[in-house]
């Protein structure tokens, strides 16, 4: 069975009340129970940290038991080199995802770093770039 591990960073948790005008009003745990169900052949891990350091040592300690990772990591998208460094490491593909369009929004989000080290990025399709990405993964696995 493929697993595919789900990190959303700083804020995430929020989902479903911070500003749905750019994040929609579902919970990600309401989303996520539908990737399940739309993809029962495949085991999904959810983690949401809102602490750049946990983020880091989630990809370094349990990336490698993974075919695949999917990473919001939020503000941190656009400022951390150290998560940028740790994905360079890592020996699966991590597709980047973001809610919004980070390319409509304020022009400090417009940027991401930690975007040019992973296999993809996909930016502005709400909760649905979740399942784009794992579409993406289910053929590299």
């Amino acid at each position: 069975m493929p697993r595919i591990l789900i990190i959303n960073g700083p804020n995430l948790d929020l989902l479903g009340t911070r500003e749905p005008q750019f994040y929609g009003s579902r919970t990600f745990e309401d989303y996520l129970g539908e990737l399940r169900a739309l993809y029962p052949q495949v085991e999904f891990v959810y983690k949401q940290s809102n602490i750049e350091g946990e983020i880091i040592g989630l990809l370094r300690d349990t990336a490698a038991s993974y075919g695949g990772v999917i990473l919001n990591a939020a503000g941190y998208s656009h400022t951390s080199v150290a998560l940028h460094d740790t994905i360079a490491v890592l020996n699966v593909p991590v597709v980047e995802v973001h809610i919004s369009n980070i390319h409509a929004r304020e022009e400090f989000r417009h940027r991401s770093i930690t975007g040019a080290k992973c296999s993809g990025v996909i930016t502005g399709f709400g909760l649905e770039g979740y399942r784009l990405a794992v579409l993406h993964l289910l053929q590299r696995i």
